[in-house]
């Protein structure tokens, strides 16, 4: 019995040790520099915006996150974007990154209409090339059918759709990422992730030196994590809300960037938003992941997506 409990034993003092570890790094990690500004939205909440780049003719491109994303992933495609003398966004959705919780649920009728606020308060009023990765696809279709007038074009980035979140896998994928989700949340809230901050977990797209900060600092959050997963449990929600805000306007360019491969039976409802569109796009980047698409090394496939929607629009509206 003593040759079984020892090693128990140990490995209980050694989970303990790391728990005590993470929660100490989590409690006292520095403050880092803050890109762009925090706006007050109202309501006694903020809100936090990264615009950078000249205003000009040029529509505004706006960026959203994926789960557990926010403006930090977008920076690698934002600052290629900028370089090209355009005014771009991006943000931090409720509770993420450095802006304030809202009320719950976190479905996509909260996530878009706090971005409306916020867009009001920072005076961004557009018209916008929105893009959007990952789960962002189910926030996009609502946004632009709740301000139509301010849609230059839509861009989704690997993304997910209404379509797809009703088919059986798609079902099945969003229950299994809530209860992922919430283990996250869980996982964060008991520092097991502090010590993790500065591997490959820590930073999964490849972002650029400060964001990859600010990404490292979010994946250990227990604020973050919470409200990232109090997002994911709404998934089936914002689906729903998204498909009945109605199909797109085949007349927004829209393109379609995705990574690796995509099963047969789902690729022709990832790459519908473009199919639909009188001026659709579409590219594959078989070597990048989910998240490196991104990142700083295959990104310029989504800045190929988002200056094909301007120029199409350009074309469309001289």
């Amino acid at each position: 019995m003593r040759r079984i409990l020892k090693p128990v034993a140990a490995v209980i003092l050694a989970v303990l040790a790391y728990i005590a570890v993470g929660g100490v790094m989590v409690a006292t990690a520095g403050a880092l520099p803050m890109r762009g500004e925090m706006i007050d939205i109202g309501g006694g909440r903020r809100m936090h915006i990264i615009c950078e780049g000249p205003k000009s003719a040029a529509p505004t491109i706006l960026f959203e996150a994926g789960a557990f994303g926010f403006s930090a992933d977008w920076a690698a495609v934002q600052q290629k974007v900028v370089a090209q003398g355009l005014h771009a966004c991006a943000y931090d959705r409720a509770g993420l990154g450095l802006s304030d919780p809202g009320p719950e649920p976190r479905d996509a009728n909260a996530v878009v209409g706090d971005l409306e606020r916020l867009l009001k308060a920072a005076h961004e009023d557009g018209p916008f090339i929105v893009v959007g990765h990952s789960m962002a696809g189910l926030y996009l279709p609502l946004f632009a059918a709740r301000n139509p007038d301010k849609i230059a074009g839509l861009v989704f980035v690997d993304a997910a759709t209404p379509e797809i979140s009703e088919t059986a896998s798609g079902r099945q994928f969003a229950q299994a990422f809530a209860r992922a989700s919430r283990l996250a949340a869980w996982g964060a809230q008991m520092g097991l992730f502090a010590p993790l901050q500065g591997t490959w977990l820590g930073d999964k797209y490849g972002l650029p030196p400060a964001a990859s900060a600010e990404k490292r600092r979010a994946f250990a959050s227990p604020v973050h994590n919470h409200w990232a997963s109090a997002e994911v449990d709404q998934w089936m929600a914002s689906a729903a809300e998204a498909k009945a805000a109605g199909p797109l306007n085949p007349a927004w360019p829209v393109a379609v960037i995705t990574a690796g491969k995509h099963r047969a039976d789902l690729g022709g409802l990832v790459y519908a938003p473009a199919r639909a569109s009188r001026a659709g796009y579409s590219e594959n980047v078989p070597a990048a992941t989910h998240q490196t698409l991104v990142g700083l090394a295959y990104s310029d496939a989504v800045v190929r997506g988002i200056d094909h929607v301007r120029d199409a629009g350009a074309k469309s509206n001289p």
